[in-house]
C-alpha cells in the first residue's frame, strides 16, 4: 500500500502528539519487543518507537529489521532516535478518513 504526500503528511500530524510506545536500549532488539510491535500496531496501527542502541549506523540496521519484520509496516518518519511506523488494519477505523 502506498501512501500519497498528503497521507504521510497527516499521518504525520497524527503521531506528533504521541508517546513512544516501544523503547528499544542498550540491549538491542529482541523477540518480546517484536510481538509487542506486532500487537501495537495492530491495535493503534499509527506508533512511535523510540531506539537508542548506539550510533546512528546500529541504530538504522535496528530499523530495518523491523520493518523486515514487519512488513506490512511503513516507515512515515524518522527523526533522530525516534521512528513513526504506520500498518493499516481492517478490522479497525481507518485513521486517513476525513471524518475522524
Amino acid at each position: 500500500m502506498e501512501l500519497t504526500d498528503a497521507q504521510k503528511k497527516r499521518l504525520k500530524g497524527l503521531a506528533h502528539a504521541l508517546h513512544p510506545i516501544i523503547l528499544i536500549g542498550q540491549h538491542g532488539l529482541k523477540d518480546s519487543i517484536l510481538v509487542e510491535l506486532d500487537n501495537a500496531l495492530a491495535y493503534h496501527q499509527l506508533v512511535k518507537i523510540k531506539i537508542s542502541v548506539g550510533d546512528r549506523d546500529l541504530r538504522n540496521q535496528t530499523l530495518e529489521q523491523i520493518l523486515e519484520h514487519a512488513n506490512q509496516a511503513m516507515l512515515i518518519q524518522q527523526i533522530g532516535n525516534t521512528a513513526v511506523l504506520y500498518q493499516r488494519n481492517p478490522d479497525r477505523p481507518y485513521l486517513l478518513s476525513t471524518t475522524s
